[in-house]
C-alpha cells in the first residue's frame, strides 16, 4: 500500500489539512497538550495495570491454596486455621478496596483530561476498564469461594466441637454403665439408703443423662443444617441415645432394688427399736414397787400394753422374710440375729410377766403353802457363781480383745480408747464379788437367816453399783452407735453367746435389783429368828441403795446448773412439782402473771441447797429416752422456812425466804408425797439448827470477850424478826440473819406466839460479866427448843 506524502512549506498550509482543534497550540491549533502530564499519566496507568494483573494472580493463587487445605482432626486446629483463613482474606479485601478505590477516580479523569485529541490514549483507557471488570468479575468468584470455605471450616469445628464432646460422653457413661452394672450396695439402715438414694438419682441422672441428651439435640440441629458430615453425626446421635436409655433402665432397677432393701431395713430397725424398748421398760420398772399388789398390777397392764403393739414392729416369720427380700437378702441384713434377739425378749418378758401374776393375784385366804427352806433360797442363782462367770465373760471376750492387736482392725474410731465407758466399773463389781462377797455369800449356806449380817458389812461395798448406773447411759449410747461393727460380731462368734453384748452389760443393773427380793424372801420366811433385824436393816439399806441408783440417774440429766453438784450434799428427794411464786415488793405481793397456770418444775432436795429445774422429755431410745432437766435456780437451805399447809389444800405447801419476799407455793400430785417432803425438808432444818446451836455454845466463850460496854446493840438470837408486824393469833416467821449464814436456819411452825417475840431480837446494853451473857443465851435456846418441839408435834 502507498501512502501519499505532502510536502508542507509552512504552518498556515497544514490548517487546509488538518482541524486546527484537532493540533496544538504550537502548530497554530487550539489544542492543549503537554508532554509531560502525558507522559506521567501514562506511567500511572501503566502501573495500574500491573497491579490489576497481580492482584487477580494472587486472588487466584490464594483461592487455590484455600481449595487445597486439608481440614484438621481436632478442635485447637480448626479453630487455628479459620482465624488464620480470616485474616488473609481481610488483607486480600483490603487489597481489592484500594484499587477498585483508584480505578474509580483516575480512568474517567483521565479521559476527561485528555479529551478526544489521542486516540491511542483512548485505547488504553479501554484496556484498563476491561482489567478492572475482569478484577471485579474475580473478587466476586473469590467471595463467593469464601463464602462456601468459610462455612465449611465453620461446619468442621462445629464437628469437632461434637465429637470432642462425643468422646468425653461416652468415656461418663461408660464408667456410669460400669459402675451401676457392679453396684451391689444396700446400706446399712433406712437414712443410709436413703442417702444412696439421692446421691444416685441426683448425681449421676442430673449429670450424665442431661448431658447426653443435650449433646443428642446440639447432633439433631447439625443434622437439620445440612451439615457435610450427616453421615459421620447420625450414628453417634442414635448411640448416645440408646446408651442413655440403657443407663435409665439400669437405673431404674437399681432404685428400685434399693427401695426394697430400704423396706427390709425399716422392718429389721422396727423390731430392733421394739426390742430395745422392751429392755429399757424392764429395766425401767421400779422393782421396790412391784412387790405390792397394786405395783404389781400396774407394771403387768405396762408390759401386756407393750406387748399388744409386737406385731406392728417384731418379725413374724422368718421364712416368709427369706422369700419376700430375697432379691436383696445378705448377711449383712443379720436378720437371724434380730429374730435371735426377739425371741430373747420374748423369753424374758413372759418370765417377767409370770413372776408379776403371782404378785398381783389376790389370794382371798391362806391355803398353808408350803415354804420354801431358806437355805433353797441363798442356794438360788443368787448365790452361784455364774453371774461371776458372765462378767469375767464379758470383760474376758470383749474387754480384753479390745486391746489385742490382732483385732485392732476391726475395731471402729468411735470405739477407740472407750473401754471405761463401754464397761463402766465392771472389773471392780467383778473383783468385789469374786474375792469377796459370793464367798461370804456361800458361809450362809446353812444359817441363811443371818444373811443379812453379810449384807450389813458389805453395804458401802455394794455402792459400786451406783457408779456402774450412772455411766449405763454413756455405755448404751456408744453401744447404739457402733453394735453392728465387725468386732462385736467376732467376739460374739467366738464366746458362741445366743445374745449381743448389750445383754450382758445389763447383768449388774438386774444383780442389785435382784438382791433385794432374795432379802425379802428370806425377811418373809424368818420371822421370830436371830436374824430378822439384820435382814431388815439388809433390805432398807439396800432400797436406799435403790433408791440412791434411781435419784443418781435423774441428777446426772440435770444441765445448765455452773457449780459442782457434789458441793451441795447428798441429794436427799427428788419428783416432779406444780409451782407458783409470789414476790412481796413493799408492803404489796406480786404474783406471776399466769398466776392460774403453774410451772411445772422438777425438785432436788440436797442437803445444802433446793434446786428447781424444768423437765424435757427426749425423743431417743433406749436410755436416750430418759428426760433432762435444763436447771433454772436454786435456794440455799441455809436461808429457807417451811410451811407445812399453804391454803387449805393438803396437797401444797410453802417453800419461802428473805422474810417471805419470795414465796414458793409446791404442789405434789398426793398428800403421801408432800407430806415425805415436807418431813424430809423439817429433817434438813433441824439437823442444820442443831448443828448451828453447838456451834454457838462453842463460840460463846470467844463472842462474849469480843464484846464492849460502848456497844450500842447486838443481836444474840440467831434469828430476827420485826415485832411490829406481829399481830395476834398471826402465824409466827423466823430468818435467820446475816451473821452466820452457813449455820443459821430458817423455821416456821403455825402456832401462835404469845409474850415471846421481844425475846427474839434483843439488844443488850453494857453487858460486861461473863455469867450475865451466859445466862441469856440459856434463855434464849430454851425457848427456840421449845418453839421448835411445838412446830414438831404439830
Amino acid at each position: 500500500m502507498k501512502v501519499p506524502v505532502i510536502m508542507l512549506s509552512s504552518v498556515t498550509e497544514l490548517h487546509s489539512y488538518i482541524d486546527r482543534t484537532q493540533l496544538t497550540q504550537e502548530l497554530g491549533g487550539t489544542q492543549e497538550y503537554c508532554h509531560e502530564k502525558w507522559i506521567s499519566h501514562r506511567t500511572a496507568i501503566e502501573g495500574f495495570a500491573l497491579m490489576v494483573k497481580k492482584t487477580a494472580q494472587t486472588l487466584q493463587s490464594f483461592g487455590t491454596e484455600l481449595a487445597e487445605t486439608e481440614l484438621p482432626n481436632d478442635v485447637e486446629a480448626t479453630s487455628n486455621l479459620l482465624t488464620v483463613h480470616t485474616d488473609k482474606k481481610d488483607k486480600m479485601k483490603s487489597s481489592l478496596d484500594i484499587l477498585l478505590n483508584f480505578s474509580f477516580c483516575v480512568p474517567q479523569k483521565k479521559v476527561d483530561e485528555l479529551g478526544e485529541v489521542f486516540f491511542h490514549s483512548r485505547s488504553v483507557f479501554i484496556s484498563v476498564s476491561r482489567l478492572l471488570g475482569q478484577l471485579d468479575e474475580t473478587e466476586t468468584a473469590f467471595d463467593d469461594f469464601w463464602d462456601k470455605h468459610q462455612t465449611k471450616l465453620e461446619q468442621c469445628l462445629q464437628l469437632r466441637h461434637f465429637e470432642q464432646n462425643f468422646r468425653e460422653v461416652r468415656a461418663h457413661l461408660d464408667m456410669v454403665y460400669d459402675r451401676l452394672s457392679g453396684f451391689s450396695e444396700i446400706g446399712i439402715s433406712p437414712a443410709h439408703v436413703e442417702h444412696i438414694l439421692k446421691e444416685l438419682t441426683n448425681h449421676e441422672e442430673r449429670h450424665s443423662t442431661a448431658k447426653t441428651l443435650t449433646l443428642a439435640c446440639d447432633a439433631d440441629q447439625l443434622i437439620e443444617a445440612s451439615h457435610y458430615a450427616v453421615d459421620s453425626i447420625l450414628p453417634k446421635c442414635s448411640e448416645l441415645r440408646a446408651v442413655c436409655e440403657e443407663i435409665s433402665s439400669i437405673l431404674k432397677a437399681k432404685k428400685a432394688y434399693l427401695l426394697k432393701a430400704m423396706e427390709l431395713h425399716q422392718c429389721l430397725e422396727k423390731a430392733t427399736k421394739w426390742c430395745d424398748d422392751g429392755i429399757y421398760l424392764l429395766a425401767s420398772q421400779p422393782v421396790d414397787k412391784c412387790q405390792s399388789q397394786d405395783g404389781a398390777e400396774s407394771a403387768l397392764q405396762e408390759i401386756e400394753r407393750f406387748l399388744e403393739t409386737a406385731n406392728q414392729h417384731k418379725l413374724t416369720d422368718l421364712s416368709g422374710i427369706w422369700r419376700d427380700y430375697e432379691s436383696v437378702l445378705t448377711q449383712d441384713f443379720r436378720v437371724d440375729k434380730v429374730f435371735q434377739k426377739q425371741l430373747s425378749m420374748q423369753e424374758m418378758f413372759e418370765k417377767r410377766r409370770v413372776s408379776l401374776k403371782k404378785l398381783a393375784a389376790k389370794q382371798t385366804r391362806p391355803v398353808q403353802p408350803v415354804a420354801p427352806r431358806p437355805e433353797a433360797i441363798i442356794k438360788s442363782p443368787i448365790s452361784s457363781p455364774a453371774y461371776v462367770e458372765e462378767l469375767l465373760c464379758v470383760l474376758e471376750g470383749y474387754g480384753a480383745e479390745m486391746d489385742n492387736p490382732a483385732m485392732a482392725h476391726l475395731i471402729p474410731n468411735t470405739l477407740l480408747h472407750k473401754k471405761d465407758i463401754l464397761f463402766g466399773n465392771m472389773p471392780e463389781i467383778y473383783q468385789f464379788h469374786k474375792k469377796t462377797f459370793l464367798r461370804e455369800l456361800e458361809a450362809y449356806t446353812d444359817y441363811p437367816e443371818l444373811v443379812g449380817r453379810c449384807f450389813l458389812e458389805r453395804m458401802t461395798d455394794l455402792q459400786i453399783y451406783e457408779k456402774y448406773c450412772q455411766n449405763k447411759p454413756r455405755s448404751e449410747s456408744l453401744w447404739r452407735q457402733c453394735s453392728d461393727c465387725a468386732f462385736f460380731q467376732e467376739c460374739q462368734k467366738k464366746l458362741e453367746h445366743k445374745l449381743g453384748l448389750d445383754s450382758y452389760l445389763l447383768k449388774p443393773v438386774q444383780r442389785i435389783t435382784k438382791y433385794q427380793l432374795l432379802l425379802k424372801e428370806l425377811l418373809k420366811y424368818s420371822k421370830g429368828c436371830e436374824g430378822e433385824d439384820d435382814l431388815q436393816e439388809a433390805l432398807s439399806s439396800i432400797l436406799g441403795i435403790l433408791k440412791a441408783v434411781n435419784d443418781s440417774m435423774h441428777l446426772i440429766a440435770i444441765t445448765g446448773y455452773e457449780g459442782n453438784l457434789s458441793d451441795l450434799g447428798r441429794l436427799m428427794m427428788q419428783g416432779s412439782f406444780s409451782v407458783w411464786t409470789e414476790h412481796k415488793k413493799g408492803h404489796a405481793k406480786v404474783k406471776d402473771l399466769a398466776r392460774f397456770k403453774p410451772m411445772q418444775r422438777h425438785l432436788f432436795l440436797h442437803e445444802k441447797a433446793l434446786l428447781f429445774c424444768k423437765k424435757r422429755e427426749e425423743n431417743g431410745e433406749g436410755y436416750e429416752k430418759a428426760p433432762s432437766y435444763s436447771f433454772k435456780h436454786s435456794l440455799s437451805m441455809s436461808a429457807v422456812g417451811i410451811t407445812e399447809n399453804a391454803k387449805g389444800d393438803n396437797k401444797k405447801f410453802e417453800i419461802w425466804c428473805n422474810s417471805r419476799e419470795e414465796v414458793y407455793i409446791v404442789q405434789a400430785s398426793t398428800p403421801e408425797i408432800k407430806t415425805a417432803w415436807v418431813n424430809e425438808i423439817r429433817k434438813v432444818l433441824t439437823g442444820q439448827l442443831k448443828a448451828y446451836r453447838e456451834a454457838r455454845q462453842q463460840k460463846s466463850s470467844d463472842q462474849i470477850s469480843q464484846l464492849t460496854p460502848t456497844s450500842t446493840s447486838l443481836t444474840l438470837s440467831p434469828f430476827k424478826t420485826n415485832p411490829k408486824t406481829l399481830k395476834k393469833g398471826e402465824e409466827k416467821k423466823t430468818e435467820p440473819t446475816a451473821a452466820d449464814p452457813s449455820t443459821a436456819v430458817s423455821l416456821k411452825n403455825n402456832d401462835k406466839v404469845k409474850g415471846q417475840s421481844a425475846l427474839l431480837n434483843i439488844h443488850i446494853y453494857g453487858l460486861t460479866t461473863h455469867s450475865m451473857v451466859k445466862t441469856f443465851s440459856k434463855a434464849i435456846f430454851l425457848i427456840l427448843h421449845r418453839k421448835y418441839m411445838t412446830s414438831v408435834s404439830q
